[in-house]
C-alpha cells in the first residue's frame, strides 16, 4: 500500500510544477517588462508557502518569510553580477557567478540575522538602486525572436517540483528560517537565465533581469506583509495578503511603464 505521506508530497511537486508550467508559458510570449513582472511573481515560493502552512503553524510562516526576504536580498546580488556579466560572457561564467554572489549574500545574511525592520530598509534601498544601475540594459532585444526549445517548460517544471518536494520534507528539520530561504531559491530567475542567454544573447538576456529588479521589490514588500500578518491573521489571510501585494505593486509598475511610453515624444 503506498504511503499517504508520499501521495501528498508527490501532489505537492504536481500541483507546483503546473502553476509554474503556466506562468512560464505566459513569460515566453511577452516583452521583457512582461515576462520580468510574471518571473518576479511568487510562482515558485507560493506554492511552497502553501504547503508550509498545511503542516505549520503561523509562528513557523512568519519566521520562514524572514529567511525568504534574506534570500530575495540575496537575488538582488544574483541580478547586479549576471546583468553586468552577460554583456561580455556566456552563460557559464555569467550565470554561474551570479549564482555564487546570491549564495554569499544568502549565507552572510543568515548568520548576521538582520532583525525584520533592517531587512525591510535593504529591500527598500537596494533594489531600487539595482534599478537605477540597470537603466542602461533595459531596452536591449533580440536581433531574432528564439524559438522555444521543447525540453525548456518540462525541466523548469521539474526543479519547482523538486524544490517544493525538498523544501516540504525539510522544513521540520532546518527550522522557519532556512525553510524560507529554500522557497526563495531564485528558480525561475536561473532558469530563465539559462534558457534565454544561449537563445537571445547576453545582453537581450540581461535586459529581463535588468527589469525585474522593481519586482522583486515588490515581492520582498509582500513577504514583508506575510511576516508582519501571519500572527495576528493566521497563515492563510497573511499568504494571501503577501500575494495580493506582489500581484497589485506588478500591474502598479506595467501600467507606470505604459503610461511613460505614451507621454514620450
Amino acid at each position: 500500500m503506498i504511503d499517504p505521506w508520499l501521495i501528498m508530497l508527490l501532489l505537492k511537486m504536481a500541483v507546483a510544477a503546473a502553476i509554474v508550467v503556466g506562468c512560464s508559458l505566459l513569460a515566453e510570449r511577452s516583452g521583457p517588462l512582461v515576462a520580468a513582472m510574471i518571473a518576479t511573481l511568487p510562482i515558485s515560493a507560493g506554492p511552497v508557502y502553501v504547503f508550509l502552512a498545511m503542516d505549520h503553524d503561523a509562528a513557523f510562516i512568519s519566521g520562514g518569510a524572514l529567511g525568504s526576504m534574506s534570500s530575495n536580498l540575496a537575488n538582488a546580488a544574483l541580478s547586479v553580477v549576471y546583468v553586468l556579466l552577460a554583456q561580455r560572457f556566456g552563460t557559464l561564467v555569467s550565470l554561474g557567478s551570479g549564482l555564487l554572489a546570491w549564495l554569499a549574500t544568502v549565507t552572510l545574511l543568515r548568520d548576521l540575522a538582520p532583525p525584520f525592520i533592517v531587512l525591510l530598509g535593504l529591500t527598500l534601498v537596494v533594489f531600487p538602486a539595482a534599478h537605477r544601475l540597470f537603466r542602461p540594459y533595459l531596452a536591449a532585444r533580440p536581433e531574432k525572436p528564439p524559438g522555444r526549445l521543447w525540453y525548456v517548460i518540462p525541466l523548469r517544471a521539474a526543479a519547482v517540483a523538486t524544490l517544493t518536494g525538498l523544501v516540504t520534507t525539510l522544513s521540520a528539520k532546518v527550522g522557519p528560517g532556512w525553510s524560507g530561504v529554500l522557497a526563495a531559491v531564485p528558480l525561475v530567475l536561473s532558469s530563465l537565465i539559462a534558457i534565454l542567454h544561449s537563445r537571445m544573447g547576453g545582453p537581450a538576456s540581461a535586459a529581463v533581469i535588468a527589469n525585474s529588479a522593481l519586482g522583486l521589490l515588490g515581492f520582498g514588500l509582500g513577504l514583508g506583509t506575510v511576516h508582519l500578518t501571519a500572527l495576528p491573521l493566521g497563515s492563510w489571510p497573511a499568504l494571501g495578503l503577501g500575494l495580493l501585494v506582489c500581484i497589485a505593486w506588478n500591474l502598479a509598475l506595467m501600467g507606470l511603464a505604459r503610461r511613460s511610453r505614451r507621454a514620450a515624444p
